[in-house]
């Protein structure tokens, strides 16, 4: 398989409970930023798909979560980004968040290409590229 993109997120106070242990809802958001990044890699940024000729985005149509371990303030974590499939509308990636070896996180996310009225679309031709010529 593919090596995975990684992206390193340090764990902050507003990350946390009064506990000083990463708030759940805030996974996502390491793990949005780990989708972003990886995105990027393949020459592709939010910014430029929203301001395109024919605009696009992404959005979330299903996660499934597993919470093995919790990441604590001032941890430094890894969010791992791999491909797992593309098809028409359609991107599944893997990801996971670790600290050092150790599986904080796994998460599988379908996400879903839509136009600026917010129907799905085709993933467009240079995306496509992309994800052929950079394997992940």
């Amino acid at each position: 398989m593919a090596q995975p993109h990684r992206l390193a997120v340090r764990v902050y106070y507003e990350d946390t409970d009064a506990s000083g242990v990463v708030y759940h809802a805030n996974y996502l958001k390491f793990l949005e930023r780990g989708r972003t990044e990886w995105l990027r890699t393949l020459g592709l940024d939010h910014a430029a798909l929203l301001g395109a000729k024919e605009p696009l985005a992404f959005a979330v149509r299903r996660l499934t979560i597993a919470f093995e371990r919790p990441a604590r303030i001032d941890d430094l974590l890894t969010v791992e980004t791999r491909l797992k499939a593309a098809s028409g509308a359609r991107l599944n990636l893997e990801q996971r968040i670790l600290k050092q070896d150790e599986i904080m996180i796994e998460a599988e996310i379908e996400i879903v290409c839509m136009s600026a009225n917010g129907r799905p679309r085709r993933l467009p031709s240079v995306l496509q590229t992309a994800l052929m010529d950079r394997q992940f």
